[in-house]
């Protein structure tokens, strides 16, 4: 799995003025901008580079700060060492924002959102600066990532993974990946995946929980669904997880062909029924909306057969508000 860009056997992979070759394994950090305080906020890169040739797999979280599962699923890959491939190399970066992780917040603080600012600029907004670094020291070394995500807010997605279907070989890393859901979804404009797209590079991005909560089930099945997929591009072998056998127990995942939301149509305190991840049937009563002095009650009803694949766990809501994301296994 190697492309124009691919760096060839024996060759240094470069990152600033660090040269990594074959066999070391380095922790650099990239400067991107200093706080007002004149503190240094640096990007902690780890580079995991096999002595045998392979493919250079890219594991990036943190690009919205309170997204603490992807964070935490890099961590515990880096502190089990599952990061250390037998071939081809492994680039972790386990948090990409450090200003949002520290802000609790998802932007920078500029307040722009990374994830819109691709490629980006060296002289533009500080989310555009971080962007920039990526796009230009990083992106050129990979051929394949995951960037590691969670739902915005009170968001709880259900374990996904989001490409674009018949688009390179998306299908067959997702396939492996094996997550609960698979979901075509479309490439948005100036983020990491349309970048990387652009260049060549396939970008998976796993969902799994929500903002500023760390839940151990989806973080489990992201590090299996790794593991998984490094096993397939020959990375490591079977028997390097002989202490994790449950890992290749996989599930067949179910594939969104489309999806949509069930919004709020009165505000209130949102009580849910339906279970993230479960099948819902048109006419099944999903949750209830009542006003605090009791004098109403509405039901939220699912108005076709779909999955849902992700609910808002906020108990009080807005006319309008996103309540559940529902997923269809056809066009």
């Amino acid at each position: 799995m190697q492309n124009e860009n691919t760096v060839q056997e024996g060759e240094a992979i470069r990152i600033r003025n660090t040269s990594i070759y074959p066999g070391e394994h380095v922790q650099i950090s990239l400067e991107i901008a200093k706080l007002p305080s004149r503190t240094p906020i640096e990007i902690p890169i780890y580079i995991y580079r096999a002595k045998e040739p392979g493919p250079a797999l890219l594991l990036t979280a943190g690009m919205h700060g309170d997204e603490i599962n992807g964070v935490e699923i890099v961590r515990q890959m880096i502190a089990n060492k599952l990061t250390i491939p037998k071939r081809g190399s492994v680039i972790a970066i386990p948090l990409l924002n450090v200003y949002g992780f520290l802000n609790f917040s998802r932007e920078v603080p500029d307040g722009k959102d990374i994830n819109r600012s691709f490629p980006g600029s060296p002289t533009g907004s500080l989310a555009s600066r971080v962007a920039h670094a990526f796009s230009e020291e990083v992106l050129p070394i990979i051929d394949l990532g995951i960037d590691f995500h969670t739902g915005g807010g009170s968001i709880n997605n259900y374990s996904q993974i989001r490409c674009v279907f018949g688009e390179g070989n998306n299908d067959e890393l997702a396939r492996v990946f094996a997550p609960s859901f698979i979901i075509n979804a479309k490439l948005r404009e100036r983020s990491l995946r349309h970048t990387a797209t652009k260049m060549g590079k396939s970008i998976l991005v796993y969902e799994g929980g929500e903002a500023l909560r760390l839940s151990r089930s989806p973080v489990r099945d992201a590090i299996r669904g790794t593991l998984r997929l490094m096993h397939h591009l020959d990375m490591i072998d079977r028997e390097d997880l002989r202490e994790m056998p449950d890992t290749f127990n996989q599930i067949e995942p179910i594939y969104i062909q489309r999806s949509r939301w069930i919004r709020a149509k009165a505000a209130g305190i949102f009580r849910t029924y339906a279970r993230n991840g479960s099948f819902i049937e048109k006419g099944q009563i999903l949750a209830t909306i009542t006003d605090p002095f009791g004098e109403f009650k509405v039901n939220v009803k699912a108005t076709e057969d779909a999955y849902i694949v992700a609910v808002n766990h906020h108990p009080v809501v807005n006319q309008g508000d996103a309540l559940f994301h529902i997923g269809f296994t056809h066009e």
